[in-house]
C-alpha cells in the first residue's frame, strides 16, 4: 500500500544565467558544497542539427592487469574489450553515421574498427583524443603508483584537479584539449558524428559540452564500451549551439549490475525511473501521468521491472500521478514476487511510499496553457519555460532531493540501500541537476525519454557526491527503445 511522505525545506540557493559564473551556494546533497560550475566556453555556430555519439574502448589488457594507462600505447583489447565493442557494434548497427573520430591509440582504434565494420565512410586519427597524459604514473599498478608517490597518488585519487605531476596539472590540460576536439568535431561537415577514445577523455568532452569544470571529473561515469549521445542544435539568433545530453553510458551490460563506480564500492543507490507513456500524445508536453499508460507505457514499465529484477530495492517513492504510480507497482510486484521467478527463495518486501514533492506535472500543465505554440518534449524543451515556472520546478524539486537524500541515508536499514524514484522525465532532469550541484540554467541540458532509466552512485554514501552512472538508459525497452541516431526534433535530420 502506497503512503504519503512530505519532503523537507530545500536549501537556499543563488545563481545568474550560463552566460556568467554561477555563484553561492548550492545543495546537492546533505552537506552543502561551495564551488560552482565553470561557464560554457566559446563553440562555434552550426547551420544544422549533429549528433555527436561517444563511446569508450572495450577493456583492455591494462584496465584488466589494473594498471595505469593514460596516454601510453602499450595495451590492447582483450577478448573480453573485442566483445564489448561487438556488442556495441550490433546496438549501433542500424544507426547511420558521416564520419568516425578515433583517438589513434591501439585499445580506442581497434573499437572504432569492429564498431565501424563495413561502412566506408571516413575513420579520421585525432591525437588530441587520446587518454589523459598522466606522466609518471603511466605503466604503474595501482597499488605501485600509491607506494612510489604517497601524496601525489592519494591527490589523484581525492583532488584530481589540482593533481600535480612532473609540473603538469593533468586534469586541467585534459579540459584544455577536450575543448580542441570539440571545435574539431563540430567544424566537420557531417550531422551524424561517432567518437570512440577513453575514459577520462571522454568524461572531459562531456563535461566541457555542457560547461562543466575540473572539479566534475569521475562524476560522469565512462563504462568500457558505453556510449555517450550529445546532442547540438543551431539557435535561431546565431551563436554557439544549444548543448544536450540525450544519454550518458549506455553499456553492453545492465546498469544496475555493478555494486561498484569507478571502481569504488557503491553500497548507497539512487534510480529514477521515468514513467511510461501514457494514453495522450507521447511526443507531447500532455504526457503526465494524468491517465493510465497506454500499451507501450505498460510494455516499458513491465521492461523496467525486469532490469531491475536482480537489483534488492530497499524503497520506491513516487509522484501520486497515475502513471507513476502504476510503474512504481509494477516493479513493486515483480520484486515481491522475485522468488517465484527463481532470483531466490525469500520473498520481498518493498516499501512503496508517494511523495508530493515528485509531482510537477502541475507547473508543467500550466506552461503548456501558457506556450501559444504547445510544447513538444524533444531536446531542450525545458529552456522554452516560462522562468517563474521553471524556478518553481526547481525549488520544488530541491526539497525532494533532500529528502530523499537524507531517506538512503537512514542508518536504522540494512548499509546497502538501494532507493527507487518513479516520476515524470523533467522530474528527473532536476533531480540530476541538484545531483551535480547546479542551478536552473543546466536543466535543459539533459534529455530523458518515458521509459528510461538513470542511476546516480553514492560511493561515499549520501553526504558524499553523487556520481553519475548513467541518463536515459533505454536498452532493455529492447525494440521499443529509441535509436541512438534518431534526431528528437526532425525525423529528417539524420
Amino acid at each position: 500500500m502506497l503512503t504519503l511522505v512530505p519532503a523537507l525545506p530545500a536549501c537556499s540557493s543563488h545563481s545568474r544565467r550560463r552566460t556568467g559564473i554561477p555563484h553561492g551556494i548550492f545543495c546537492s546533497n546533505v552537506r552543502e558544497i561551495l564551488r560552482a560550475p565553470e561557464p560554457l566556453q566559446s563553440l562555434p555556430a552550426l547551420r544544422e542539427a549533429k549528433r555527436v555519439v561517444l563511446v569508450r574502448h572495450g577493456q583492455s589488457t591494462w584496465n584488466e592487469e589494473g594498471r595505469i594507462q593514460g596516454s601510453s600505447d602499450y595495451s590492447v583489447l582483450t577478448s573480453k574489450g573485442e566483445s564489448q565493442a561487438e556488442t556495441s557494434r550490433q546496438m549501433l548497427l542500424t544507426d547511420s553515421f558521416d564520419v568516425c573520430f578515433t583517438s589513434p591509440l591501439i585499445r580506442s582504434w581497434k573499437t572504432a574498427e569492429i564498431i565501424w565494420g563495413t561502412r566506408n565512410k571516413e575513420m579520421i586519427a585525432e591525437p588530441d583524443l587520446r587518454e589523459i597524459d598522466l606522466y609518471s604514473f603511466q605503466g604503474l599498478l595501482k597499488h605501485e603508483g600509491k607506494q612510489k608517490f604517497g601524496d601525489a597518488y592519494r591527490q589523484w585519487q581525492k583532488d584530481a584537479a589540482n593533481f600535480n605531476i612532473d609540473g603538469h596539472y593533468p586534469v586541467r590540460e585534459l579540459w584544455d584539449r577536450a575543448e580542441s576536439c570539440w571545435r574539431k568535431i563540430l567544424s566537420h561537415e557531417g550531422k551524424s558524428v561517432l567518437v570512440v577514445a577513453h575514459n577520462a577523455v571522454n568524461q572531459a568532452l562531456v563535461a566541457t559540452a555542457i560547461g562543466l569544470g575540473t572539479q566534475y571529473f569521475r562524476n560522469l561515469l565512462q563504462s568500457n564500451c558505453g556510449v555517450s549521445v550529445i546532442d547540438f542544435t543551431p539557435k535561431p539568433r546565431g551563436g554557439p549551439p544549444h548543448i544536450c545530453i540525450n544519454r550518458l553510458n549506455q553499456t553492453p551490460n545492465s546498469p544496475v549490475s555493478s555494486g561498484t563506480s569507478g571502481g569504488r564500492k557503491a553500497s548507497k543507490r539512487i534510480i529514477l525511473v521515468s514513467h511510461g507513456t501514457t494514453q495522450s500524445n507521447t511526443e507531447a508536453l500532455l504526457n503526465m501521468g494524468y491517465e493510465s499508460m497506454n500499451m507501450l507505457g505498460v510494455i516499458q514499465s513491465q521492461k523496467t521491472a525486469e532490469l531491475l529484477l536482480d537489483l534488492k530495492i530497499s524503497s520506491i517513492i513516487c509522484s501520486p500521478r497515475i502513471a507513476s504510480v502504476d510503474t512504481a507497482m509494477a516493479i513493486s510486484e515483480v520484486q515481491e514476487a522475485a522468488d517465484c521467478l527463481g532470483v531466490d527463495c525469500v520473498p520481498r518486501y518493498v516499501e512503496m511510499k508517494k511523495m508530493l514533492e515528485l509531482e510537477i506535472e502541475p507547473a508543467l500543465q500550466q506552461a503548456q496553457k501558457n506556450s501559444s505554440g504547445g510544447l513538444a518534449t524533444h531536446p531542450g524543451w525545458l529552456d522554452r519555460l516560462d522562468r517563474q515556472i521553471l524556478t518553481a520546478i526547481w525549488k520544488q524539486t530541491k526539497a525532494a532531493w533532500k529528502s530523499l537524500l537524507l531517506k538512503l541515508s537512514d542508518e536504522s536499514e540494512s548499509s546497502e540501500r538501494n532507493l527507487v524514484v518513479v516520476g515524470h522525465p523533467a522530474l528527473h532532469v532536476a533531480l540530476i541537476a541538484h545531483c551535480l550541484n547546479l542551478t536552473t540554467e543546466w536543466m535543459d541540458s539533459f534529455h530523458l525519454d518515458a521509459g528510461s532509466v538513470s542511476v546516480i552512485d553514492f560511493p561515499d554514501g549520501p553526504a558524499g557526491r553523487g556520481i553519475i552512472r548513467c541518463i536515459n538508459y533505454t536498452a532493455h525497452l529492447g525494440r521499443w527503445s529509441i535509436p541512438v541516431t534518431r534526431s528528437m526534433t526532425n525525423d529528417e535530420e539524420f
